[in-house]
């Protein structure tokens, strides 16, 4: 037996613009035990509608929950609206708000023609409405159209609920296609991939074959095919893909036979529909090729636009260095000077070579030139990076605000649309975006078509780091076009006759290792078995936390999350260690996790508007426990630097432990020690980006735990997985 409460709805207290609804609902009856006492008593409602009006009568199923702060709620799972069948009830319900232009005067005299069946027959026989004395033809459409409209959402969930989508998801489709949801859904239920965020093809194909759509259906062929290349771009970092790879992974996933012939006749059924786009052999999907085309394109404009003649520049360094007691070396001054009188540069180099300080000496002499003051110059600057980590950085060695390319251009996670974008254009006219090799192709895209063409765009980065996670790989390309100006800073200031850790990844860039089994006073080798790292680790931890280090100051960083010296086996060793059970601290089980107040947590994904980003560390301040908490439900909050975040079950999946993360999470951040297990049982994952990556992210102190043997490996190893992508031959061939 479905529980349920019936009643009126009275009011929403708050609405999102994903449906998202807390509102006052007042109990007539209902059938769960638990809620007798609030027969003829409002209670608070939360759940997903398409829309609820006010005094309308509904059947809410669902259960019943405690809120600390709004007291009990109603969660909603499932709804229907009830008709109201009394006359009196249909009077109140005609001539309520929802109907524009109907009073209770003609609200009765509809009545009191077509009787106790009144909304049926507007329904059914809308013509019979001509038949109520004094009602024109004008208000009896509107009348129809409005109850139409109110039947049909109601109608339209239940359809596709019954299908197996949830109500957040039939909602999501509902606010795509409105009237037409089940038309489109009975023509081509694969269209809602490409149409509603987070339908994905999995999903979609699950209730597709339970509706026997044929496993051959030429509608499904292409949606796979299409999934198949997403895929594959996603795991491979490529944009683009070749045939024969996109064929294998068809036939692999449908697990059926599809001739070569009739696998072409889909691509070019795809091609028409300008869902790919094909190039020669190169097969991309649409949205990599127009982004390519369009980074291509906005680059090729600004390095045509005539660059600036800065007077007396050189004169301007030097009053610069006189101010901050500092000498720039050739490169850094070549930098400098380019930074001004081009309109696109790239700054690259290694850990220590004064990146960030040509950051600050380039804000500076833009900040002279063009007479500005703070306020000035904030004004026209844009200080971005990809991460929350890598934009805190830039904003304490600058002193200037810094902020995340999401944030600057203003996502919107329930559209997933960027507010700042080519019709409305952020104003700024100096854009310096550190760590580029993070950034893919679709961001970068983004993040130009969010800038005018009146812009000076600086990129820093170190192409010696791992690409992006997403596709593309934009630093490389763009500097291996040869066509973009570019600075190679080379000079290693982060060190003194003591420090050896810059030392030590030029060697690895340079694949010139000498002595590194040497201990020095900043980095250690420690010599010991694979079988051996895990105890290892955990005592090297112990020790330093009996010197005064807590899991702050320490980052352990592993190339895998699976296998004995894997992440997540590391990870759960170290929680023992750093925060271990205690009756003093709540804790959560979710799956094989156990999420512990004080636990170090890593995101996973960004989350723009709660300011927080894929990468970013924090810890659990502290867990509510579903009894006590304001959802209901289990929630844990995360404080990143203050900045205090709460997950409920459904979000648990964006977070995991941190004490250990992978070197790939690490990228845009530093920390004051790192300790980095070497393990031949890493080898398939052991390569000279990854270790450079890893040994660039410690600041004063670096340990390397494991075989020797292994980090060799990882050096020699330069031959990392060619990325598929077309921005450096487009960008070549524009100019040559």
């Amino acid at each position: 037996m479905q529980l349920y409460i019936k009643g009126i709805y009275r009011r929403n207290i708050y609405e999102s613009t994903n449906g998202y609804v807390i509102g006052l609902f007042k109990v007539l009856e209902t059938n769960d035990s638990e809620l007798e006492d609030y027969v003829n008593k409002s209670i608070t409602f939360t759940g997903y509608f398409p829309q609820l009006s006010i005094d309308d009568t509904y059947m809410f199923y669902g259960r019943l929950v405690d809120h600390p702060r709004y007291g009990m709620q109603y969660q909603v799972e499932e709804f229907e609206r009830v008709k109201p069948k009394d006359k009196e009830g249909i009077v109140d319900f005609l001539a309520s708000d929802l109907f524009v232009g109907v009073g209770i005067k003609l609200a009765k005299r509809i009545v009191e023609t077509l009787g106790e069946n009144t909304l049926d027959i507007i329904i059914d026989n809308p013509e019979q409405l001509l038949l109520v004395p004094k009602l024109s033809k004008k208000k009896a459409d509107i009348i129809v159209k409005t109850m139409n409209k109110y039947e049909e959402s109601h109608k339209t969930i239940i359809y596709l609920t019954e299908l197996g989508f949830t109500m957040r998801d039939a909602l999501n489709i509902y606010n795509v296609y409105k009237s037409q949801t089940i038309p489109r859904v009975e023509l081509n239920i694969y269209d809602l991939i490409d149409d509603v965020d987070d339908l994905t093809f999995p999903k979609i194909d699950t209730i597709a074959l339970k509706l026997n759509v044929d496993i051959n259906d030429e509608r499904r062929v292409k949606a796979c095919i299409l999934y198949v290349m997403s895929d594959c771009c996603f795991n491979n970092g490529d944009t683009y893909l070749y045939q024969d790879e996109i064929y294998q992974g068809l036939i692999k996933y449908l697990k059926t036979d599809i001739s070569q012939d009739l696998f072409s006749t889909y691509l070019n059924e795809l091609l028409l529909e300008e869902k790919i786009y094909i190039d020669g052999e190169c097969i991309y999907l649409n949205k990599f090729y127009e982004a390519e085309c369009y980074i291509t394109n906005k680059l090729a404009y600004l390095l045509k636009k005539q660059s600036e003649v800065i007077k007396k520049i050189d004169t301007k360094i030097e009053r610069l260095e006189n101010d901050y007691d500092i000498t720039y070396n050739e490169k850094q001054i070549e930098a400098i000077t380019k930074a001004m009188q081009e309109n696109i540069l790239i700054i690259t180099g290694g850990p220590g070579t004064g990146k960030t300080t040509i950051i600050k000496a380039i804000t500076e002499i833009y900040k002279q030139i063009n007479k500005l003051d703070d306020e000035g110059l904030i004004r026209e600057l844009a200080l971005l990076a990809p991460t929350g980590r890598a934009a805190k950085r830039m904003s304490e060695t600058t002193f200037l605000p810094a902020t995340t390319i999401h944030r600057f251009l203003k996502w919107n996670k329930d559209t997933n649309e960027f507010r700042v974008n080519e019709q409305n254009k952020d104003k700024s006219k100096l854009i310096i975006v550190d760590e580029v090799s993070m950034i893919d192709t679709l961001l970068f895209a983004n993040l130009l078509k969010g800038l005018t063409n009146n812009i000076k765009l600086i990129l820093v980065g170190d192409f010696n780091q791992l690409p992006s996670v997403g596709e593309g790989q934009i630093l490389k390309d763009m500097i291996d076009s040869n066509i973009i100006p570019v600075v190679h800073l080379e000079h290693l200031y982060r060190q003194d006759e003591k420090s050896y850790i810059t030392t030590l990844a030029l060697e690895i860039k340079e694949d010139n290792l000498t002595t590194y089994l040497d201990a020095k006073s900043d980095y250690r080798f420690l010599t010991c078995s694979s079988s051996s790292i895990r105890n290892n680790l955990i005592n090297i931890i112990k020790q330093m936390i009996d010197k005064g280090y807590d899991y702050k100051r320490i980052q352990v960083m592993a190339p895998m999350y699976k296998g004995v010296n894997g992440i997540d086996n590391l990870n759960y060793d170290l929680q023992q260690v750093f925060n271990p059970f205690s009756s003093d601290k709540e804790e959560i089980n979710y799956g094989d996790i156990v999420f512990r107040e004080n636990d170090k947590v890593l995101q996973l994904v960004n989350m723009p508007d709660e300011n927080v980003f894929n990468g970013d560390i924090g810890f659990i301040s502290h867990i509510v426990k579903s009894h006590n908490s304001d959802s209901g439900k289990n929630e844990i909050y995360v404080n990143y630097d203050g900045n205090i975040v709460k997950y409920l079950p459904k979000d648990f999946v964006k977070i995991k432990h941190g004490y250990v993360i992978s070197i790939h999470k690490s990228q845009g951040s530093e920390f004051e020690t790192v300790i980095i297990p070497l393990s031949q049982s890493y080898n398939r994952m052991l390569y000279r980006k990854l270790i450079y990556t890893g040994v660039t992210r410690a600041k004063k102190k670096l340990i390397l735990l494991g075989e020797p043997n292994a980090f060799i490996y990882s050096v020699k190893n330069n031959s990392e997985k060619i990325r598929k992508t077309g921005l450096k031959e487009k960008l070549y061939n524009l100019f040559n």
